[in-house]
């Protein structure tokens, strides 16, 4: 059962309730930059912000020590977890460091010192990465928009196993509770997304709104297996968080999120597999961007875009490419279409006689026809307007391609400016 962050948060969660601790926020889940080469694959980090009596904060430390050394994957080639404790609220270093973690990579150094600064303590395993993840998530208190993700977990008996969640109960969940959920099922691929697909415990996840959105979601599904336990969790899921920490007038880097505003150079180059590469123009520079073959009906809509487009792009630098010494690739995850151009195409004139298509006689001297060989000598191109079957807007991928930060459309007007601030209410968590 070892190795998932979340599953070691569920556990102290329990633990900690148990000995009466009081928890100030739902336990949080902060999605890290997605870009950077090492990363997992969600690149998330677990924060538990508890009010801890004085002669109780050795026994919890203790226990979320053992709960480390007894759960995790220690050892491990790529595993290098970390605990860190703070006895006040995170100093303005911490919170700037967490910002950073968003957009750019934070060296270990760099969090040591952060750590030393705030004086705080902490746990380290491997070679240290984990101290970054976990510092970062201390000092990101979800103060703007966030979202709920209530987990629930499987027995051991079934890892590896297929996860036994009726599908139609997903589908009919999802018409129930959205736009208050999200991300539940993808209708254009018949696809759920609340099921993960490895051998970690997870056996769902559910993103809302609310905790009590995703709490009534939840009591939707049918489950034909034991569920062992679940949790709510505050998260910044959904919410587009690493591209508020970048401007648009920054060039894309490696391993870092990117945003910036520029003019469709040349057409879209589509590649065997079906991904879609296009070419911006901004100031002094062509930036080569990529829609991939898994964003669906999105690269469909970059392959429409046209030469003197204008354009806002939001994506991330490729980590292989940028490992590899490669050029600069930015994938993108969404565009914004400001401004479309007329969409013209130039045509020879056809043949008075037959019809047929003509072609060039020669600079200055018309045109001939290739079968009959009828000559025009003073006729001229003729200019047609195609339809654009494109129009000005947003457009991000098929939902089985978005990242964890990225905001789905049905999130759009449901941004939350503030947290209220208030504990966990009601029941958000079993046992």
């Amino acid at each position: 059962m070892g190795g998932c962050t979340t599953y070691i948060a569920a556990l102290l969660v329990e633990q900690f309730s148990r000995m009466g601790v009081r928890f100030a926020d739902y336990p949080n889940i902060i999605r890290l930059n997605p870009n950077v080469p090492y990363k997992t694959r969600g690149n998330a980090a677990v924060a538990l912000r508890l009010h801890v009596p004085r002669p109780q904060f050795e026994a919890v430390m203790e226990a979320s020590i053992q709960a480390l050394e007894e759960n995790s994957h220690s050892g491990h080639p790529g595993t290098d977890p970390a605990i860190v404790f703070l006895r006040r609220n995170p100093a303005l270093a911490v919170r700037k460091l967490s910002r950073k973690a968003l957009a750019e990579i934070v060296s270990v150094p760099e969090a040591v010192r952060t750590l030393n600064d705030a004086c705080g303590s902490a746990v380290v395993c491997g070679t240290g990465i984990g101290l970054v993840g976990a510092l970062a998530a201390a000092g990101n208190l979800l103060e703007g928009d966030h979202t709920y993700e209530l987990i629930a977990y499987r027995t051991p008996q079934n890892l590896g196993k297929p996860r036994l969640v009726d599908n139609d109960s997903v589908i009919k969940m999802d018409r129930l509770t959205s736009p208050h959920t999200f991300n539940n099922y993808d209708a254009v691929n018949r696809r759920v997304l609340i099921k993960p697909h490895g051998p970690d415990p997870i056996l769902v996840g559910i993103r809302g709104e609310t905790s009590e959105a995703v709490r009534a979601a939840f009591k939707l599904l049918r489950i034909r297996e034991p569920i062992e336990r679940w949790v709510i969790f505050r998260t910044n899921h959904g919410t587009d968080a690493h591209f508020h920490m970048t401007r648009t007038v920054m060039l894309p880097r490696a391993n870092s999120p990117t945003t910036f505003h520029g003019i469709v150079y040349r057409r879209p180059l589509r590649i065997p597999g079906g991904h879609v590469f296009l070419d911006i123009q901004i100031p002094r520079r062509i930036i080569r961007c990529a829609a991939f073959e898994p964003t669906g009906k999105f690269k469909e809509t970059v392959a429409k875009l046209i030469p003197g487009d204008e354009v806002t792009v939001f994506g991330g630098v490729g980590e292989r490419d940028a490992a590899r010494g490669l050029s600069i690739t930015v994938n993108l995850e969404k565009i914004i279409v400001e401004r479309l151009v007329d969409d013209i195409i130039a045509k020879n004139p056809r043949c008075p006689r037959c019809d047929k298509r003509m072609k060039s006689a020669g600079r200055g001297q018309g045109f001939k026809c290739p079968r009959c060989k009828y000559t025009l000598r003073t006729a001229s191109k003729i200019f047609d307007q195609r339809n654009r079957s494109i129009l000005p807007g947003t457009y991000i991928p098929d939902k089985r391609a978005h990242r964890h930060l990225t905001k789905p459309f049905s999130r759009y007007g449901f941004e939350k400016r503030r947290w209220d601030g208030k504990p966990p209410l009601g029941v958000w968590h079993r046992p």
